[in-house]
């Protein structure tokens, strides 16, 4: 990969062989990095050069494959480069979005099994993934960790690693990110569906396999249906997209095992609304953003 270039925004530029150009939004991850870099997601998309192939968001860049007998790379990085310069200042600007429920069995059977059987792979053998996060992030009980988990909405801020798995960021103030080491080792396997953190990022994996984020719980409904026998996946077998909000919602083992049952009938459908953000007023002000943004007319 080419060495970068930068603008007078603050974006980098690195060519990787002849079909693929990365663009370096910043070096750390916050809020109004991820916004800039799926502003100029959608941009791009809207704008849609003849010769671009692909546009991959990720957490604070993306990364752009594109045909050069159609699309000159000089061409292609004057107007990257124009865009950028366009979306640099999120004020005024605005994301389409999807704000998506998600139902989250909290301190599962399934998950606690797993992290006892991998015990030797964490920091501390001796406890559980929980009461980690909690002590690493100064809080008195993985009670009250949970409760900061899914007392605020989390973004997209890309989708990948296996088949429908996105990465979010909580959408608070920087100083109040939970933040988790990965597992020292990895595991060789971690039960599908388990709600992961590792860094600042959450994750839900999709299917079972290894991994080595810390395991908090276990979704209730699928967010990847290869076959698309469910409602929600009509138009794509991976639920998630960069930019969409997400809310977990804890339930009850009950209420797990009805949806589970609502699944199986393939009756289940998630609580998903279309929502517009505010990038700038996000930034600015999550708390007061997030309660404005959580208030979203359901669609019937």
């Amino acid at each position: 990969m080419s060495a970068p270039t930068e603008t007078a925004a603050g974006f980098r530029y690195s060519w990787g062989g002849d079909e693929f150009l990365f663009v370096e939004v910043a070096e750390e991850m916050d809020l109004a990095a991820n916004f800039r870099a799926a502003a100029l997601c959608q941009r791009l998309a809207a704008d849609r050069p003849a010769g671009i192939i692909d546009i991959c968001p990720s957490n604070a860049s993306l990364l752009l494959r594109f045909d050069p007998d159609v699309l000159a790379p000089d061409v292609l990085l004057a107007r990257v480069r124009e865009l950028a310069t366009e979306t640099a200042d999120l004020a005024g600007q605005v994301l389409s979005s999807r704000l998506i429920e998600v139902p989250v069995w909290y301190d599962d059977p399934f998950t606690n099994e797993v992290g006892e059987r991998f015990r030797d792979n964490r920091h501390e053998p001796d406890s559980t993934d929980l009461d980690f996060a909690a002590t690493q992030n100064g809080l008195a009980s993985r009670a009250e960790f949970i409760s900061r988990h899914h007392s605020a909405p989390w973004i997209v801020t890309m989708v990948g690693f296996v088949a429908g798995l996105p990465f979010m960021y909580q959408m608070v103030p920087r100083a109040e990110q939970l933040e988790v080491p990965k597992y020292l080792l990895p595991r060789t396997d971690t039960p599908k569906l388990t709600i992961g953190h590792g860094g600042c990022f959450s994750c839900i994996y999709s299917v079972r396999g290894a991994g080595g984020y810390q395991m908090f719980g276990v979704a209730a409904a699928p967010i990847y249906d290869p076959r698309q026998t469910l409602a929600d996946f009509a138009d794509s077998a991976v639920l998630f997209r960069p930019g969409d909000v997400v809310t977990y919602t804890p339930v009850t083992e009950e209420r797990y095992r009805e949806i589970q049952a609502e699944v199986a009938a393939g009756t289940w459908r998630y609580d998903l609304r279309p929502v517009t953000v505010d990038l700038a007023a996000a930034v600015a002000d999550p708390r007061a953003y997030n309660e404005r943004l959580l208030e979203a007319p359901r669609v019937p």
